[in-house]
């Protein structure tokens, strides 16, 4: 009975949080429950009052979100000897909980019978407060940037399994240079003393707009922002740090109601002269027009009325946004030093279990057929349907629904880029293998999923 009457008590707990000082957009009607894709634009309460409101459930979230977590994954800190281009060592896995279960049980078992017994180790995962939202940066960006710090929320994730924090900087037009950012953050404060000389004029706008703050819905001036001090916004690269990533999450934009949508990690824009598609779900046709979706609704959750009230920049297509896509075209990806001019492995430099990692990508593991060389992205999205292995339901205020067509990713570079998948619901490239071998039913030997791990790490 005690249990029955904690878990009752726990469950209450989590209903009033999801109701309290949450930027949630349901209302409610005399007749009912009534959806709305709209949020009140009209502040009633102070800026006191909202803070007050959400400092009052920070900890009890918290606690949740950890509990999740710890329950899914093994936490602990768990290096490689291999390192990120920029020096930080690999996280390695897998890191799920298999909840007493074994990889060799699972690969014998149908995805309606890992759904019904409800062991998928890898289900959607929900925002550290998804019924809050917004961006949310990690404590080694926070430190840097003191501007991005919340005063709602932590970030969630352990750092040994973010990118590196200074990210390297590679150029198409200068790879005699190596590595330009050796170990500084650009911000505005640096970007034309490290860039003059190498960027022409326009690229250098470019850059100037992409390390410049911009309001967003949680960074901005009014009462209801989610910073102590009213803010100019966050930038471009406050997220893609130096043209990568630094595992900044937040919530797409365009689903609602808001426990459907989708936590979404920050992806990397190295190799952006090479993609055709933007956005994980959305397929929009080039980065400007991103750039400009983004800039118009989506860091306001969408909505443009909201965008509106905040202090939206609009920036000007031909001048500002075309700039911005000029010198985003030069972040390259990261040499391979054992990929030869086809982006296949160079049998002379590559290891055994390199080639052999190589031989099961592009065949039993059928990974090619979405990831071929050079680049290893089809251009394209894919319906993976992993909700055949989990069932719909509520997960710290996010429901596990279908994810829905996803743009293939490039895999140059992959071992820079963890937390991986569109929500960073796979920690390591081990775990990404462990993904795939059960979504695609491949049943992969443990030496085959070794041997391919390398394989990606030679990208």
């Amino acid at each position: 009975m005690n249990k029955k009457n904690n878990l009752l008590i726990k469950s209450i707990k989590v209903c009033i949080m999801l109701l309290v000082g949450a930027t949630s957009t349901v209302v409610f009607a005399q007749q009912g429950k009534v959806i709305s894709s709209y949020g009140p634009t009209n502040q009633t309460e102070t800026f006191d009052q909202i803070k007050a409101s959400r400092m009052a459930v920070k900890g009890e979230r918290a606690n949740l979100q950890k509990e999740l977590l710890t329950s899914r994954y093994d936490l602990a800190k768990k290096t490689a000897k291999d390192v990120m281009s920029g020096g930080k060592p690999l996280p390695l896995g897998p890191t799920a909980n298999l909840q007493g279960s074994t990889w060799g049980a699972l690969d014998k078992m149908t995805p309606e019978q890992i759904k019904a017994k409800g062991v998928f180790p890898y289900k959607p995962l929900p925002f550290a407060d998804h019924a809050e939202g917004g961006m949310l940066f990690p404590e080694m960006i926070t430190k840097a940037l003191p501007r991005l710090v919340r005063f709602d929320l932590d970030f969630d994730l352990p750092e040994h399994i973010l990118p590196d924090p200074a990210p390297a900087i590679f150029l198409t037009t200068r790879p005699d240079l190596g590595d330009v950012a050796k170990g500084r953050l650009v911000t505005i404060d640096n970007y034309y003393e490290i860039f003059n000389g190498i960027l022409n004029p326009k690229q250098l706008e470019g850059l100037r707009l992409l390390v410049t703050q911009f309001p967003q819905q949680q960074f901005n001036a009014t009462e209801d922002r989610r910073t102590d001090r009213p803010s100019l916004g966050v930038t471009c690269f406050d997220c893609h740090a130096n043209g990568h990533t630094n595992g900044a999450n937040h919530l797409v934009g365009d689903i609602r109601p808001q426990e459907f949508r989708h936590r979404i990690e920050t992806p990397t824009l190295r190799g952006v002269n090479v993609q055709r598609l933007f956005g994980s779900q959305r397929a929009l046709k080039t980065v400007e027009d991103f750039t400009e979706f983004e800039q118009r609704a989506a860091y306001f959750d969408g909505d443009q009325c909201m965008a509106a009230k905040k202090g939206v920049n609009v920036l000007e297509r031909g001048s500002q946004v075309h700039f911005m896509a000029e010198f985003l075209a030069l972040l390259d990806f990261p040499p391979a030093a054992k990929l030869d001019i086809y982006g296949e492995l160079d049998q002379a430099k590559a290891t055994p279990s390199e080639l052999r990692g190589e031989e099961i990508f592009n065949g039993k593991a059928r990974c090619s057929t979405c990831h071929p060389a050079p680049y290893y992205t089809d251009n394209s999205m894919h319906d993976l349907k992993a909700e055949r292995f989990y069932k719909m339901e509520m997960a710290n205020g996010m429901m596990m629904a279908h994810d829905g067509p996803i743009k293939t990713f490039p895999l140059r570079g992959i071992k820079d880029s963890p937390p991986y998948m569109h929500d960073g619901r796979c920690f390591t490239l081990e775990d990404t293998v462990e993904y795939f071998n059960l979504i695609q039913e491949l049943h992969l030997k443990d030496q085959e999923k070794t041997d391919l791990v390398a394989f990606l790490r030679s990208l």
